[in-house]
């Protein structure tokens, strides 16, 4: 084979095309995707087996998903234009040494441009980890207190019951506020549930991202020695943040800063150094932060996305912009909603409605199916709510444009108009 040959053959049978740039043009709107080529691979039989991709749409939908979701379409497209041969490298960023020099700027970058996203104080360490912020349920009390430690819960939703529950494990925590008897609507006030006088963390889920509550400020710990504790999973890098206020955030990246296999850990240095004998060596924050992240293998890939996405937002203005934005996305949003004389509506308390989930039902709720069938047909798409809830569910991350919010409020009132 010559060195000029455009394909690459496996065995006798398998021609697999090059990789080439797609020269037609791609919209502001939408990013166009050429069909999926046809791989034959080696076969006894007399015909050769044919494997086939999923047929690709010619555009791209509105993905109202709440994680993965949908990721800022420059950002996208910088990853498409670097995927084969990073920035002059020779090799792609999934092909890297961890270690290299290549690889250590891509993390290193990631890393301040966080930092100065959310103006995180030098006391302060960054984790880039895996395992989902799920995983950070168990690290955090092993962590950060021994078993017979009191910790405090409120509880907002399905992901800070998740977080109770698997903390019971580990410790012994107490709920100090539930929202179940109300089906998850409202956000306690502050003085409004009492707090165990030496729990060693208060934690709450900032944004609970099926049932659409978000906090809109924060309770202080009532141990002058405790620290708050936030999962800030769906609403990271939404809106400012006053870091200094916690002892510990954490996120999974794949529904605002990246794809899924990314953990973001936000730790004051003071809390690290502290884990049970019996933690496993991935749990314990001290191996993660002397290694700079790097202890083994990282999710490369992922945190070169999440870099790329702060680049982006540092782009934009900050967060204080993004949060502008992401304000007037909700409103349009909501008001559609508040407006439609009931035929929608949003079960939320209006004052911690959550400006990156938005749950919503019909009056008609035999027509929900229809709705999300409809709108599917007009390229929105994942606007199904969680399985436990039911409804619909728009989420609406900073990568989700304007357009978009537009397109589906537009969507609402024709379908309310014709079944009214």
């Amino acid at each position: 084979m010559s060195a000029s040959t455009n394909s690459l053959l496996l065995g006798n049978q398998t021609q697999i095309p090059s990789l080439k740039p797609n020269p037609k043009p791609i919209s502001q709107s939408f990013l166009h995707l050429t069909k999926p080529s046809t791989l034959t691979l080696p076969s006894t039989r007399t015909k050769p087996l044919s494997i086939r991709c999923a047929a690709s749409t010619t555009e791209r939908v509105i993905n109202f998903a709440a994680g993965p979701a949908a990721l800022p379409e420059n950002v996208l497209l910088t990853a498409q234009s670097e995927l084969y041969n990073w920035r002059g490298s020779g090799m792609s960023v999934m092909e890297m040494s961890h270690r290299g020099k290549e690889f250590l700027s891509i993390i290193q970058k990631a890393e301040s441009d966080l930092r100065h996203l959310l103006e995180i104080p030098p006391d302060y360490s960054v984790l880039f980890l895996q395992g989902g912020a799920t995983t950070q349920f168990a690290a955090l009390p092993l962590n950060l207190c021994n078993p017979e430690d009191p910790v405090d819960y409120v509880v907002t939703g399905s992901w800070g019951d998740k977080a109770f529950k698997e903390a019971q494990k580990y410790c012994n925590p107490k709920v100090v506020w539930s929202g179940k008897a109300e089906k998850y609507t409202k956000v306690p006030s502050f003085d409004g549930f009492e707090q165990t006088p030496h729990a060693k963390y208060l934690h709450i889920c900032a944004n609970e991202t099926i049932h659409g509550v978000e906090f809109k400020d924060y309770p202080v710990p009532k141990n002058p020695n405790g620290v708050l504790i936030a999962d800030m999973s769906s609403n990271f890098c939404s809106k400012p943040v006053d870091v200094s206020k916690f002892g510990v955030i954490y996120a999974g990246a794949q529904k605002n800063v990246g794809p899924s296999g990314v953990t973001i850990v936000i730790i004051r240095k003071d809390l690290i150094g502290n884990a049970r004998d019996v933690t496993p060596v991935m749990l314990d924050y001290k191996i993660h932060d002397e290694n700079s992240s790097l202890y083994n293998t990282p999710p490369c890939f992922g945190i070169y996305m999440c870099g790329l996405v702060f680049d982006d937002l540092l782009a934009q203005g900050g967060l204080k912009e993004v949060e502008k934005k992401n304000q007037r996305k909700a409103k349009i949003l909501y008001d559609a909603i508040d407006e439609s004389r009931g035929f929608f509506r949003c079960p939320v308390e209006k004052s911690v409605r959550s400006l990156m989930n938005v749950p919503f039902t019909l009056e008609k709720s035999e027509l929900e199916a229809e709705f999300i069938k409809e709108a599917a047909k007009e390229k929105m798409v994942q606007l199904k709510g969680h399985r436990s809830v039911g409804g619909m569910r728009a989420s609406i991350y900073n990568a989700m444009p304007l357009a978009g919010v537009e397109k589906l409020v537009t969507f609402m009132k024709e379908f309310q108009a014709r079944h009214a």
